[in-house]
């Protein structure tokens, strides 16, 4: 089975995956980079602001990227104005 390497870039550090995980096809490669997303990003989020994204690039054993998923998070402070109730319909 070929194995493959999911790397974690986060806008300022770069992380490369130096074990690789098998995968039997396109969809598991697209499973494990979607499932590893929500992981990184639940640690760094509450700790580093507003904006940020988080992506995974994929590696084939021959250095090849051929694969990347981004999860990105904005915040948005929406001050002190409640938000307004939907108008009747008639």
């Amino acid at each position: 089975m070929p194995r493959y390497f999911f790397d974690i870039y986060d806008g300022r550090s770069f992380i490369r995956d130096s074990e690789g995980t098998d995968c039997a096809n396109v969809d598991a490669i697209k499973d494990e980079a979607m499932n590893a997303l929500p992981v990184i990003a639940r640690d760094v989020i509450p700790t580093d602001g507003d904006k940020q994204a988080f992506t995974v690039p994929v590696r084939d054993e021959t250095n090849l990227t051929v694969y990347s998923a981004t999860l990105t998070f904005a915040g948005l402070w929406m001050g002190d104005v409640p938000i307004p109730e939907p108008e009747p319909m008639v």
